[in-house]
């Protein structure tokens, strides 16, 4: 009897320890570790350095057309470039970005939003987003003249849209931007910027160095909300961010969840600018060492909804997995 008791009592400590076993293992595969404010920034800082197009040419030798990776013209007159005030000439450094699809803009953080005329943020569509600056021997220049983009159409849809209009980046915020409208001045004002249209695509005109956009807004007639998004615990807006991504409307829009608030641990579009009824997918996404974790959500919105994303919702991938994930949504 003594040996029945003692395997009885073996036979239940090995079953007590697979137990905790189990239980470990659990809590392993549902627990990330939560990225501070620093690595967050540290994955979308990567992903802009690996859109940075770095040219150099010649100022004071007239005008200068630089092609990028996807085809974009960059027209630059040399002339028309200065450096603490006084005319440059010889070698300068050009740095350009372009962003056409809602994968890139989400790593990036460059997502489609626009400032509407009563203060108010609202979606766009984008015939593409762009960066250009000028530095000689790391001195920022200054352009007294104009600067041209020729932007294919095929980069950021299937057809032609005449309604583009030129937006710039508002830089009180540089790591969270918002579009607003840059009204045209006269050429060779060196302010103001416009947008013209070919039978192939896009030219905008501006005079100023710095983020630019070629957008209109995403138009849709139905009665509008507010949407919020909770996210997992240890998770808030300095070290993730909440996007929402419309259905059928291509790769070439990508709408944010703008506020958080720290008392109801919750993102929002807090404009209620987002229609009841859209289709579309609410996406999630934090970083996790050098890559990104994230959770896509396919959903309907309805008015005053909450949408709640957990980890063990969520995917590890690398910034190219990322992408292509976003880009799928359809």
């Amino acid at each position: 009897m003594k040996n029945l008791n003692k395997i009885g009592i073996l036979v239940l400590g090995t079953i007590a320890m697979a137990s905790c076993s189990n239980e470990s293992q659990t809590v392993t595969e549902t627990v990330a570790p939560v990225p501070t404010q620093a690595q967050f920034a540290n994955v979308r800082q990567v992903a802009m350095l690996n859109q940075t197009q770095n040219f150099t040419m010649t100022a004071g030798a007239g005008l200068v057309t630089l092609t990028s990776t996807k085809g974009v013209q960059i027209k630059i007159n040399g002339n028309n470039l200065t450096k603490n005030g006084n005319p440059v000439t010889g070698s300068i450094d050009v740095k350009f970005i372009e962003i056409f699809d809602k994968g890139t803009m989400l790593v990036t953080n460059k997502s489609t939003m626009g400032l509407m005329i009563n203060g108010n943020q609202s979606i766009l569509k984008s015939g593409g987003e762009f960066y250009i600056n000028a530095t000689q021997g790391g001195v920022q220049l200054v352009s007294t003249g104009i600067i041209q983009l020729v932007v294919p159409s095929n980069l950021s849809a299937t057809t032609l849209d005449n309604t583009m209009l030129f937006w710039v980046g508002e830089i009180a915020d540089p790591e969270n931007i918002v579009w607003k409208r840059d009204m045209p001045t006269p050429i060779g004002g060196g302010q103001g910027g416009a947008v013209g249209f070919n039978q192939n695509g896009y030219t905008a005109t501006f005079g100023n160095f710095g983020w630019c956009n070629i957008d209109r807004f995403y138009n849709d007639p139905r009665p509008k909300t507010q949407i919020l998004a909770a996210v997992p615990t240890g998770y808030n807006n300095t070290n993730s961010a909440v996007y929402l991504s419309v259905d059928g409307e291509g790769n070439n829009q990508l709408a944010k969840f703008d506020t958080y608030n720290a008392t109801t641990l919750q993102f929002s579009e807090h404009y209620g600018q987002i229609p009841i009824g859209l289709v579309c997918h609410v996406i999630f996404a934090t970083a996790e060492g050098s890559q990104w974790r994230y959770a896509v959500k396919a959903v309907t919105t309805t008015a005053g909804a909450v949408y709640t994303f957990t980890l063990a919702e969520t995917m590890l991938g690398t910034e190219a997995q990322m992408v292509a994930a976003i880009n799928a949504i359809q």
